[in-house]
């Protein structure tokens, strides 16, 4: 059996114990139990793509794009919101969904394009945790990648032992992320906070910030999380009543505020740490990863460096776990086939892993993934929007119009930032 399978392994785990019962267990017995898959979904939020698209937010614009981490954060919330209200409802994951609702060509659209975004994905997950283990240790980045795909292995195992322990071994990776940068934050200082409120103003001005505003959106909200977090949930705790399925709800709701809020508030200190720290000092290109380490060495001190390292390998290695976890369920529910997983891992990372054996410049690397995410994350809201406005298909949990709406609004900004890129990165060409 594979890591993800057709849903037996959430079956073995989730309904065997009830709303009901968790709650004659006391209120933090049912927090402990129902929240989690968000916190699987951040990582995706935080992982090494945002590093990239953050510093050099912050070191070329100092506090001007706070704005653009502020509203992907609240898209990201409501998208992954509804990703996993959906798997609440029905049971199912938003590929399967898709599968069942949507046309054969459609869905084979849909799972090609996601396969794209995957390898995008696998870009930053691969290079940002080789990265990170060149800073702690000086592993060479390409063995740095192989192990990258063995520890990613390891983790993803764990769920096979049952849901809990991998997303417990996920969490215990954010809290090294989000400890190492609440460290740096405050051991950096230099904080304008009068600049970086004026900056939650959009302004798109200056050479690259649309580029850069497209990349944060792109390594904010990301496409394979919104497929994956659906599948988190079906199963996972079983309801009885209707007002089982609220309490699950109004739960989830809080998980995604909770877990996502948390990932914005790390995205929002990588800026700041970038435009207090480098910006203000007249160094307005400073994106390369192992050029951030070594001015966070020399300007901070080797705590900071050695934080900001460790804080970079936890995320690459959580997120490249995470999304394997994605692949799988994506291929099954798109095309309702299976791969084992060895060999859907080799796929998907092999493009990760030529960037490194060739030399290519990672943080480059990261900050193009995050644009090719971008373009991917369409193709994933049309249809959340589409079936989770379906009574027939949500039942009691169909959106309300004040959130189609908001759907609405979140689908056209992003396609709208990609089509301004477009234009932008034409006319500089034709230029």
């Amino acid at each position: 059996m594979t890591a993800v399978d057709d849903g037996r392994r959430e079956q073995v785990d989730g309904p065997h114990v009830s709303v009901s019962e968790l709650q004659t267990k006391g209120r933090w017995r049912v927090v402990v139990a129902l929240f989690g898959p968000a916190f699987v979904a951040s990582v995706a939020y935080i992982d090494p793509g945002n590093f990239a698209t953050n510093f050099a937010a912050g070191s070329g614009h100092g506090y001007q794009l706070v704005w653009v981490i502020v509203m992907a954060n609240v898209m990201a919330i409501v998208v992954q919101y509804l990703s996993s209200k959906i798997g609440l409802a029905t049971g199912r994951s938003l590929p399967e969904l898709c599968r069942d609702h949507f046309p054969r060509k459609t869905n084979a659209v849909l799972w090609l394009q996601a396969e794209v975004v995957a390898m995008a994905t696998d870009l930053a997950e691969f290079i940002g945790a080789a990265v990170g283990l060149y800073l702690i240790f000086g592993i060479p980045l390409l063995p740095a990648g192989i192990i990258t795909a063995v520890v990613a292995f390891a983790i993803l195992a764990l769920e096979q032992r049952g849901y809990r322990k991998f997303e417990l071994a996920i969490i215990a990776m954010l809290a090294f992320v989000g400890a190492g940068f609440v460290y740096v934050f405050f051991a950096a200082g230099h904080q304008d906070y009068r600049a970086l409120i004026a900056g939650l103003v959009p302004d798109l001005g200056g050479h690259g910030a649309a580029a850069l505003t497209v990349g944060i959106v792109g390594a904010t909200v990301m496409p394979h999380v919104v497929y994956l977090h659906s599948a988190l949930q079906r199963n996972r705790i079983r309801a009885d009543s209707s007002a089982d399925r609220q309490v699950l709800l109004r739960y989830n709701k809080w998980d995604c505020i909770i877990g996502l809020g948390l990932a914005g508030v790390v995205n929002l200190a990588m800026l700041c740490i970038a435009a207090g720290l480098f910006h203000s000092a007249g160094m307005t290109d400073v994106s390369d990863l192992n050029e951030v380490h070594a001015q966070l060495g020399a300007m901070v001190g080797g705590g900071a460096a050695l934080a900001f390292a460790i804080a970079l390998m936890a995320s690459g290695l959580s997120s490249a776990s995470v999304g394997t976890h994605a692949g799988q369920i994506v291929m099954a529910g798109f095309m309702n086939w299976r791969m084992p997983l060895l060999l859907r891992r080799a796929i998907t990372m092999a493009p990760a892993l030529v960037i490194l054996a060739i030399g290519v410049n990672p943080s480059e690397a990261l900050v193009v993934s995050q644009i090719v995410l971008s373009f991917g994350i369409p193709f994933a809201l049309v249809p959340l929007l589409l079936l989770t406005r379906r009574r027939s298909i949500m039942g009691d949990m169909v959106n309300r119009l004040g959130t189609t709406i908001a759907m609405l609004v979140i689908t056209v900004v992003i396609t709208g930032l990609n089509l301004y890129l477009l234009y932008d990165v034409g006319a500089g060409f034709v230029g």
